[in-house]
């Protein structure tokens, strides 16, 4: 730029150094920054130069220049000279087309959390005849960021020591836990173990769901959760197998407004029968299944009692033999009550569970009450009792924590 002698400069040193930047005349500016504006965090460390180079911010510049159409050629040489936000649009998306091209995207991948935490593989079966519901874990993984590859990995050395947890919700979390085998020392476990429920209902299917959880086993520690997913039961159709490959989401909280005294403790297998040749109503205790674990070994010693009430002269109480550090004791025993067809609709069978404890009071574990008072299952099951003279009827039933009417152990 050329000066006459004796003349004083008309430009400041922020201007001197746009000259560079902007093409054409230099024309007095209000704000130097108004061309160098902030760019988000992590700007490439290979920054263009501003003076004595053609830069990317300048070929920017110079590109967004060019008129789209050409009135007059002195307007076509210099169109941004007073619309510098334009030119520095064109700037900012040439630095952030550079800035894909040059720099590593380490977060170019979905940060989703649902993504990062893994995928399970598992199939579904509910056995309709035999009431069981049977979960087939196969494996879980995670393949979709280019620098990981399995679930995340929990321990020092980068690995996991995975197993899968099932547990039916609503419901106890001891009563109807299930749980694989623990796999060391991997981020793409293959378990291929299948895990059965016994005694699940039409009812339970409708109004139940499935939690299967990912979690890391430590031996010194906690241990922890990596993550979840959640089946409705309802999604299944009997007898079909469904295969799902589920990405695993944050632990959710599990819904503590339930009525605390229908907290589920274990299922039991009733079977009932009128004998008309004996007058009697025979009543089978056959076995239970997921109950809950009352002693610190994490087991129970359990046995049945049952009750027809009302009962007037107090006779009707049985109870089956103790079964030894199970939860999902068989007893295939059998008691009968001398009564009249007629009477049976004015009684209630309750039925309890309990805890055998050496020395101290016996814990109760669970019951249920089945008789013209009751509903759902419960109420059909007598129902079908009744219709069905001289026909052995069994069902499975939920046992809750609330002790029915009030007995004692």
């Amino acid at each position: 730029m050329t000066q006459r002698k004796g003349e004083k400069p008309t430009i400041s040193i922020q201007e001197h150094m746009a000259i560079d930047v902007c093409p054409g005349p230099i024309q007095p500016i209000k704000q130097i920054s108004d061309y160098f504006p902030r760019y988000p965090r992590g700007l490439p460390p290979a920054a263009p130069q501003f003076a004595g180079h053609v830069g990317p911010l300048r070929s920017a510049l110079s590109t967004s220049s060019a008129a789209p159409a050409a009135p007059a050629a002195a307007e076509s040489e210099r169109p941004n000279e007073d619309n510098p936000e334009r030119a520095c649009a064109g700037a900012s998306a040439s630095l952030q087309a550079i800035r894909r091209d040059e720099e590593p995207d380490v977060e170019g991948y979905d940060s989703d959390d649902s993504t990062t935490l893994g995928t399970l593989e598992f199939s579904l079966l509910y056995d309709q005849e035999n009431n069981a519901l049977h979960c087939t874990i196969n494996k879980a993984k995670l393949p979709v960021p280019r620098y990981k590859k399995g679930l995340k990995p929990m321990d020092h050395n980068g690995l996991s020591d995975p197993y899968v947890k099932l547990h039916l919700l609503p419901g106890a979390s001891k009563a109807n836990k299930l749980r694989t085998k623990t796999l060391h020392n991997t981020l793409n476990p293959f378990w291929n173990e299948t895990l059965t429920y016994y005694g699940i209902t039409d009812e339970d299917m409708v109004r139940k769901t499935l939690r299967i959880s990912v979690c890391d086993e430590d031996k010194f520690r906690h241990n922890e959760f990596i993550g979840e997913t959640r089946i409705p039961l309802k999604k299944l159709k009997p007898n079909q197998v469904k295969n799902f490959n589920n990405c695993l989401e944050k632990q959710l909280p599990v819904n503590k407004t339930e009525d605390k005294s229908l907290e589920e403790r274990g299922r039991i297998m009733i079977s009932l029968k009128y004998n008309t040749q004996k007058s009697c109503l025979v009543v089978g205790i056959i076995r239970c299944a997921h109950l809950a674990a009352m002693d610190a070994n994490g087991f129970s010693d359990p046995y049945v009692k049952t009750y027809l009430k009302p009962d007037e002269n107090k006779k009707s109480k049985h109870k089956t033999a103790v079964k030894k550090k199970t939860l999902n004791p068989e007893f295939n025993e059998e008691f009968c009550y001398d009564i009249k067809y007629a009477d049976l609709t004015k009684k209630t069978l309750e039925i309890t569970v309990w805890d055998y404890d050496i020395g101290k009071s016996n814990d109760f574990i669970g019951g249920v009450s089945l008789g013209i008072n009751a509903n759902g299952e419960r109420l059909k099951h007598w129902f079908d009792c009744l219709k069905n003279k001289d026909k052995k009827i069994e069902r499975w039933h939920t046992l809750t924590n609330e002790l029915p009417g009030s007995l004692n152990d």
